[in-house]
């Protein structure tokens, strides 16, 4: 497996620890890094010639077999809505193709996972994506050090700058994406711990109990100080972030210590310690910001009267517009759209791109019967995977229950934010799902599965004697090899493709004109909505630019796109349409739109009759909806 560790230090470390970023997208080379990286390592795996996949005293179940099914299905449910949106002309074609090929990479990436199980040593490549997570996580819990305790260090090169003074958002700039990972590093941690506590156990029947040496003593002895310290660091940084979910999920992190007896003693009161670790820590930092120009963003946070941090608002108006829309949703991509141009007094002012709950996010856009099938194919996969682990072998167990601790952080995390939508997420998370679905169930020569009742020896004599396997040869293989070429080949043409989009908003010396370069940018296959934003925002004549307001308002409505927008429909004589955007634009308060209204303010002033204020202050004569500026809405009723 040493091998293959190269490949998971690329996909794992590199998308969490580089700070160098390039706008409009302070994410998009992180992501392509991790498809790039896991694509290396699924076809570093494979082996399309010799060998069939050996398996002499293991086998998974047919309902490990369906629940793997199960979760590729809800994978193909999510990712055939935004294909039948692109075909209905809904949706940007470089919108969709982005969704799809990441939705593609996971679906490979899983089932690399499910087919790597049998692996020797035991444990498959979990060792290694262990220690891969664990060095993303110190590596991150430096940068979170930095940015709290050295704020005037950070470049944005190589350590991110944080945005809230006091807090740390790691190079990945996001808190809450600081504290998933985080808690990943403090699981890898347990895992490593486990496994090689279960290996010794095993080696030791194995040899009939032989003596320690010196040096064995020693690398256990050092252990668990070694692991307790990365434990408490990886908490601590979860204090940095100061975030709520980080927070809850250091409570999971207990509770697991609480219900799995299988654990060894050691990682036990470790997991049982965090909570403790935390709260230390959190007063130590409070204690540290009463000196001056000492600031920790965590008091900042807990002083905030919306403890949800304005998500019990956006929850509500989800609830509406499912209650509205409860059979086929509002359509694939469509929340931002539908959620902007619906009328909520009571808004946040702030722009919401997803409801910050994976759950509702599917019931919004695919309607009720589509998220329930999906979450119910989620949860039950979700289920045999840990069945399944209780049921492997020691190490193999180990491994696989830490393999669901981390689809249970990334899903809390994706209960009050959308983690699943980044790659560097999304991909680890699917190779453990595969792997825990995966695992080979411990049985005896008489048929039946072995428990951790069972006796030591037998259960540990076949894990041994399990020679090594490969994912698959055959066809299965090549078709593989095929989708791990595609996804690797699309992520690096997708670097230079981002780079030409990136030239419209970073214009070097010697660039071409702004015109020509956006022109470039909405030939690209991943990343032209956002050259369509630029044409809609910066064109003085928007009227003109319809059909770019059509791709660039079902990626992100924000206040500059809206006040664009309704000038866009006034200029060619759609004024109730542009009244309508405005109304929308005035409850969200912003400030950026101050100027925009000001105009109403100067009109009343100037003791002008209504009828000749600007149109931004006249509401429309008519009743409209967020239907109403769907394209294939507008070309109908342009056609009556």
């Amino acid at each position: 497996m040493k091998g293959h560790l190269p490949a998971l230090l690329v996909a794992v470390v590199i998308p969490w620890c580089m700070a160098y970023t390039v706008s409009p997208s302070t994410t998009a080379l992180n992501q392509i890094a991790a498809i790039i990286g896991w694509s290396t390592l699924v076809l570093a795996g494979l082996r399309l010639r010799g060998g069939q996949r050996t398996n002499t005293h293991a086998s998974s179940s047919s309902k490990e077999l369906l629940a793997a099914l199960a979760a590729m299905a809800a994978l193909g449910l999510v990712a055939l809505p935004a294909l039948v949106s692109w075909l209905q002309g809904r949706q940007s074609g470089s919108i969709i193709a982005s969704a799809v090929s990441c939705v593609a990479c996971a679906a490979l990436v899983f089932k690399a996972g499910t087919h790597q199980s049998a692996l020797q040593p035991p444990g498959g490549l979990m060792p290694s994506l262990f220690f891969a997570i664990l060095v993303g996580s110190l590596a991150s819990a430096l940068v979170a050090l930095v940015q709290v305790f050295a704020s005037s260090w950070p470049d944005g090169s190589w350590v991110a700058q944080s945005s809230v003074a006091g807090r740390a958002v790691g190079n990945l700039r996001q808190a809450n994406h600081l504290s998933s990972l985080l808690l990943w590093g403090a699981l890898a941690v347990i895992g490593l711990r486990e496994i090689s506590f279960q290996s010794w156990t095993v080696g030791e029947v194995h040899r009939g109990h032989k003596p320690l040496d010196q040096p064995q003593r020693s690398i256990l002895a050092v252990q668990p100080v070694l692991s307790a310290l990365a434990l408490a660091l990886m908490v601590f940084g979860v204090v940095l972030t100061a975030s709520r979910t980080g927070m809850v999920g250091v409570g999971l992190l207990c509770l697991w210590g609480i219900a799995d007896r299988r654990l060894s003693r050691g990682s036990r009161w470790m997991l049982l310690a965090t909570p403790v670790v935390y709260a230390a820590a959190w007063w130590g930092m409070a204690w540290w910001a009463q000196a001056p120009e000492h600031v920790f963003g965590g008091q900042q946070r807990m002083a905030e009267g919306d403890i949800s941090g304005s998500r019990f608002r956006i929850w509500a108006d989800t609830l509406q517009l499912i209650a509205a829309h409860p059979w086929a949703g509002v359509g694939w991509g469509n929340f931002n759209f539908a959620w902007s141009l619906t009328p909520f007094p009571n808004r946040h002012s702030a722009f919401f791109d997803h409801t910050h709950n994976l759950p509702l996010q599917l019931a919004v856009e695919l309607g009720v019967p589509m998220a329930l099938l999906i979450c119910g194919l989620l949860l039950w996969a979700l289920w045999r995977a840990w069945t399944n682990a209780l049921r492997a072998e020691p190490v193999a167990s180990a491994a696989g229950r830490c393999a669901v601790m981390m689809i249970l952080l990334i899903g809390l995390h994706s209960l009050l934010e959308y983690p699943l939508w980044y790659s560097y997420f999304l991909l680890p998370t699917a190779f453990v799902w595969g792997f825990a679905l995966g695992l080979p169930v411990a049985q005896h020569t008489n048929g039946e599965v072995s428990t951790a009742a069972d006796s030591p020896t037998t259960q540990n004599a076949s894990l041994i004697a399990r020679p090594p396997a490969k994912f698959r040869s055959g066809m299965g293989a090549w078709l593989m090899a095929m989708t791990g070429a595609l996804c690797m080949a699309g992520a690096v043409y997708s670097v230079f493709d981002y780079l030409r989009v990136a030239e419209i908003f970073a214009s070097r010396a010697g660039a071409a004109p702004l015109e020509q370069r956006i022109a470039s940018g909405k030939r690209s296959v991943f990343f032209a909505h956002h050259a369509h934003y630029a044409a809609a925002t910066v064109s003085d004549t928007p009227g003109q630019e319809m059909a770019s307001f059509d791709a660039a308002t079902h990626h992100l409505l924000d206040t500059r796109l809206m006040m664009a927008w309704a000038q866009a429909f006034a200029e060619v004589g759609d004024l109730e349409r542009a009244r309508y955007l405005a109304e929308r634009l005035r409850e969200f308060r912003n400030p950026a739109s101050a100027d925009f209204f000001a105009e109403c303010d100067r009109a009343r002033e100037a003791g002008l009759p209504v009828a000749q204020w600007p149109f931004q202050c006249q509401p429309p004569s008519r009743a409209l909806s967020w239907q109403d500026f769907l394209p294939e809405t507008r070309a109908r009723q342009a056609g009556q």
